[in-house]
Formats: C-alpha cells, structure tokens, sequence
C-alpha cells in the first residue's frame, strides 16, 4: 500500500501545492505495487485504496463483514458437541478429549494477544486474506488424520488464526461513517454471535446422522468461500500506523499500557468479564438444567435452543442503530439494566416454568449484544489509531469471563443447584451496573472516578453543543489574535500567524 499514512494522504485545499504534491506520491506509491496482495495477488480495480475516490461502506459490505464472522469463528465451537465422537473414533477416554476443547481456546487467546494487534500496523485486506487461507487449510488436517495429538496440535493452531472477526470489527469502525458505527459493528458482532451458536447446532445435527469429519470438510468448504469472498469485497486500505515509527514489539508495549492507564477501557473491560462470565454460565448451565430431572430434555432438543437465541441476535441491527442515537455509557445502562430483568427471571423461575427459559434466553442475548456494541463503541473512541489494539484487550477481558464462568457456574450448579448459579450471575449483572455508575456519561478521558458535564444522553445534541463551544473557543481566538496584530502594527510590525498542520484523513 501506499508508503504515506492515512493521516498523510491529502491536504486541505487551502494549502496550495501540497494537495497536488500529496497525490502525486500517493499515485506513485500505488504504481509501485499497492495494486497487489502479498506482491503477487491482484487487488480488484474497483477495491483499489485512491484517497481521490472516497470509498463508501455499503450495507453489502457489513453485511460481508458478518458472515465472514459467522462462518470463521464457527470453527471454534464445533467441537463441543463432538467429544464422545472423538473419543470413540481415536480410542481414547473422554478425559483425553476434554483437552481438545481447552487448547483450541488457547490458541484463540494466543492468537487474540499476538496477531489481532497486527490491525495496528500493516493492511487489513492481505491480513484477513491470510488467516482465512491459514484456518482454512489447517482444518483439513482436522478432517483427515488419525492422531489425536495431531489433532489437539492443528487445533490449537486454528485457534490462533481464528481472530478474523477481530481483525473485521475494528475495520467496520474505520470505514463506516461515524452516524453508523455503531450499526456496521452490530452487524459484525451479531455474525460472530450467530457463529457461535450455529456451529453448535450444526455440529450437532451432523453427528447425529454423519460422521464427524463431515463437519470439518463442511468447514472447509465454507472458509475457502468466504476467502473468496473476502478476495471480490474488502477494500483495500493503507496501514493505519506505517511511516510513524510503531513496531510490533511497540504495538505490544502501547497494549499493555492502554490496559492499565484508560479509565473508559479498564471500566469497559471489567464489565465485559463480568458480562461474559454470566453468559458463559448461563449456556452451560442450561444444558443441565434441560437435561435433568426438572425438564429430561434430549440432546437435541437441548441444542435447538441455539435457535432461540438466534432470534435475539437477529435483533443486532435494530439495537445499533438505537445505540448511534445515544450517547454509549446510556445503551450500556439500558443494556445492563436489561441483564438485570431478564436475570430475576432466570433465578425465579428457571427451574419452574420453561417460558421462563425462554424469555431469558432470548432477553440475555438481546442485552449481551448491545451491552457489548456499546462498550466497544465507547472504547474506540479512545484513539482510532489504536482500535485493533483496544478490542484484543476488549476481548481477552471476554475471553478470561468465559473461562471463569463456565468453570465457577459449572460448579455452582453442581453444588447448589439451578437457582444457586442464576443467583451468582445476577449478582455478576449488579456489580457490573456499579462499575459502570462509578464513571458518568460525559467524563473526561483520564477521570477515573466521578460525574461532569451535565447527563444528555442524545449524541446529536451533545454534538451541537460541543460544535457550538469550539466556535466560541475559535472566536475568542480570532479576537485575541486581532489584539495582538493590532498591537504589533502600533509598534510596526505585524505579529506572524502560526501555520496551520492539520490534515484530513481519508473519507470513510
């Protein structure tokens, strides 16, 4: 791509010759081989990154986004309802196996804290392209051997290169205009959601009636599509930090020092984990609760519940466009509160009544999604130089959530009980609405603790507002810059005016 960065790209009109000179190296760059992938793959024409043709994020393009995140971050979780398929194919007990679970999250955490930083420093487009070709390969090895270690090998490797989706998301926030953000990024994450849950019930159906390498060449067959389609959709777009110095190991360093110096991501991800924590518990849990004396729900019956939740994250879309309306830290509150209904009904009633399930079934989806849309949007507002940096540390919050609700829900319920382990998530839900409460709506970024700047909580106004006060500011800056002319030209000289260096990045 080209060699100038994207804050680098085009000048204001008003400063002469450099506009030209700007395109001028920005063409030259793209002669000089911005027109291929990997030196070799040719880029689309119409794909093409030219800061003289603005690129529009259309809806077809989100919604590329989203199966391109359904159908990789499938991979996964279609091995968890194929355990006792594997122990009896490679001989071997059901505590060998349960191993197979546990490294392939292992590589996704590995893959989530050293590759989706990458978004950071080097194109987007030949990143995706690799991971998915990577993914994609390796899971045919998942379909064909007969070595368990082999196995347990490739999926831990497919798990580190299953981080498509959070290489997407951070994309969808750069390339959507900034009254669609929070949209473009619902459709991405409500894709990674239905991925989630689909390849549950897929996985499931197949090896009830097929082999469980079926459902490995069927992976296979859907990444090498999607790759295709990635190849005829995603623009291409230039590094976001090339030509400024930032190095891996720096991308590295700057990651952990967000995660400990920004109040708006450490308060983001503290509620993520105790966020997911919740969700992760409730879906495991769920299967014992259908399971068990109370309900003697089948297998499969048990994984049709998959589809309920589905209806909830069909919802995605209509809840980010509710969010672009509001200011964040309110559709977290809104989202939260939500957590929190639909929580009471689970402990009251879960174990009682299956209407009960259902309705938290789906209401938990509906508040998770948006709980989470919302924080990631406050998150990025951070610094759009740094969004692939600030979701990994979004999502490894997440993931360390997962791990801690599946195992302490896991045991909660076992011990006490169903309405023991809804309990626990409903208190999780209330200490979640505390952290959020510690930090209000319109704070300034280094406050940690404390409320300002009144409680709006329309986006629109407090952009008026906010437009309103820096003309005022400018205003009062003319003024005074008039008082000092005057002043110069009464002691016969003309007080210089600073030039100006700001620049214009490219349209998204």
């Amino acid at each position: 791509m080209p060699d100038a960065s994207p804050a680098t790209t085009a000048r204001p009109s008003s400063e002469g010759p450099g506009v030209l000179k700007d395109s001028e190296n920005v063409a030259t760059s793209l002669e000089r081989g911005g027109w291929r992938d990997f030196g070799f793959l040719p880029i689309p024409k119409h794909l093409r990154y030219d800061p003289a043709r603005p690129f529009q994020f259309t809806m077809l393009l989100n919604i590329t986004f989203g199966f391109g995140s359904t159908f990789t971050v499938m991979n996964l979780y279609y091995c968890q309802p194929l355990l006792i398929e594997f122990a009896k194919s490679f001989g071997v007990t059901y505590q060998d196996v349960s191993r197979i679970p546990t490294l392939i999250q292992a590589g996704y955490a590995t893959g989530l804290l050293l590759i989706s930083p990458l978004g950071d420093l080097v194109r987007r487009r030949p990143l995706l392209l690799l991971l998915v070709f990577t993914s994609a390969s390796l899971s045919i090895g998942l379909a064909i051997t007969n070595s368990l270690v082999a196995f347990e090998t490739l999926c831990f490797l497919v798990g580190a290169v299953t981080v498509t989706p959070q290489v997407l998301l951070p994309l969808a926030a750069d390339l959507a205009p900034p009254n669609r953000r929070a949209s473009a990024m619902s459709i991405v994450l409500s894709g990674l959601l239905f991925g989630v849950l689909l390849a549950r019930v897929i996985a499931g159906i197949i090896a009830e009636f097929a082999s469980w390498r079926v459902v490995y060449y069927l992976s296979i067959g859907l990444q090498y599509c999607i790759l295709v389609v990635l190849y005829v959709m995603i623009p291409d777009w230039p590094a976001k930090n090339k030509g400024k110095g930032v190095t891996y190991f720096g991308i590295m360093g700057s990651m952990a020092k967000y995660a400990v110096t920004e109040p708006v991501l450490i308060q983001a991800s503290l509620i993520n984990f105790a966020s997911s924590a919740c969700f992760s518990s409730f879906w495991v849990t769920l299967t014992f609760l259908l399971g068990g004396p109370l309900y003697n729900y089948s297998t499969l019956d048990i994984g049709l519940f998959g589809l309920v939740g589905m209806f909830g994250v069909a919802l995605g879309p209509f809840v980010g466009r509710l969010i672009d309306r509001l200011i964040p830290w309110y559709a977290t509150l809104i989202a939260t509160t939500l957590l929190l209904l639909f929580g009471t009904i689970q402990t009251a009633a879960a174990g009682i009544n299956i209407a009960a399930v259902i309705i938290s079934c789906f209401g938990l989806d509906i508040g998770r999604q948006m709980q989470q849309v919302s924080l990631t949007t406050a998150v990025f507002e951070v610094s759009e130089a740094a969004r692939a940096r600030l979701n990994a540390v979004l999502i490894i919050a997440i993931f360390l959530g997962q791990v801690m609700g599946t195992a302490v829900g896991t045991t909660v319920f076992v011990r006490f009980g169903w309405r023991a382990a809804a309990g626990l998530s409903l208190g999780w839900t209330g200490w979640q609405l505390l952290i959020l409460l510690i930090r209000g709506p319109h704070v300034q970024r280094f406050t940690w603790v404390g409320w300002q700047g009144g409680l709006e909580p329309r986006k629109t106004v407090v952009e008026v507002r906010r437009r309103q006060r820096l003309d005022e500011e400018q205003a009062a800056g003319i003024r005074g810059m008039g008082l000092v002319e005057g002043k110069g030209n009464k002691d016969g000289g003309e007080a210089p005016m600073e030039e100006s260096h700001e620049v214009r990045r490219p349209p998204s």
